[in-house]
C-alpha cells in the first residue's frame, strides 16, 4: 500500500476539486449553449478568452459528446483518491498506476486541446485553461507516488517533476503569449 504525504493528497484533493469544478462549470454553460443558441457563456470575456468560441467547434466533442463531461468524471474520481488520501489511506500501487495513466492521457489531450485552441480556434477557454493548469501538477503527484525514490529513468523523472511542471506552465504561457501578443500588446 502506498500513502501519500501530507502535500501530495492536498495537492489531489484541491487539484481534483478545482478541475471538476470548472468541468462543471463549462457542461453547464455547454448545456445552457445547446438549449439557446443565442446564449452567451459567463466564460465569454473578449474575442480572446472566449469559451463560447471554442464550445462550438468539433474539437469541444472529441468523442462525440461535451468533452467536459470526461472532466466530470475524471476529477470525481481524482477527487475520491484526495479525500482519502488527506484521511492518510493507503492505495495498491495499481490504483496509482490507473491515475498515473489517467493523469498521463489527460496531458496528451489537453496538449492537443492546447494546439487546436491557439492555432485552430484561435480563443482560449479559462475553464479549460483551469484544467490545463491542473493535470500536470496531479500527473507529477502520481509520477511521485509510483517512483519516487526509486532509479533508472522514472525515479529521474519523479526527482524532476515539479521542474518539468514549471516548464510545461512556462512554454504554454510563452506560446499563448506569442500566439496572442498583438491583442495582449494592445491592452496596455
Amino acid at each position: 500500500m502506498i500513502t501519500a504525504g501530507p502535500r501530495a493528497a492536498w495537492v489531489l484533493l484541491i487539484g481534483g476539486l478545482a478541475g471538476w469544478l470548472a468541468a462543471v462549470a463549462l457542461t453547464v454553460e455547454r448545456f445552457k449553449l445547446f438549449t439557446d443558441p443565442g446564449y452567451t457563456p459567463s466564460c465569454s470575456i473578449n474575442p480572446i478568452l472566449s469559451c463560447g468560441s471554442v464550445m462550438v467547434t468539433d474539437q469541444a466533442a472529441v468523442f462525440g459528446f461535451p468533452n467536459p463531461l470526461m472532466g466530470v468524471v475524471g476529477f470525481s474520481v481524482v477527487v475520491t483518491l484526495g479525500v482519502l488520501s488527506v484521511a492518510a489511506v493507503g492505495f495498491p500501487r495499481w490504483v496509482w498506476g490507473g491515475l498515473w495513466l489517467g493523469t498521463l492521457l489527460g496531458v496528451g489531450f489537453i496538449g492537443w486541446l492546447i494546439f487546436q485552441s491557439l492555432y485552430r480556434i484561435n480563443a482560449l477557454c479559462p475553464y479549460c485553461m483551469v484544467v490545463w493548469a491542473i493535470i500536470t501538477p496531479l500527473l507529477a503527484v502520481s509520477t511521485d507516488q509510483l517512483w519516487g525514490g526509486s532509479r533508472g529513468p522514472m525515479g529521474v523523472l519523479a526527482e524532476w517533476r515539479w521542474t518539468i511542471v514549471a516548464l510545461f506552465f512556462a512554454v504554454v504561457l510563452l506560446l499563448v503569449f506569442l500566439r496572442f501578443q498583438d491583442y495582449w500588446l494592445s491592452l496596455v
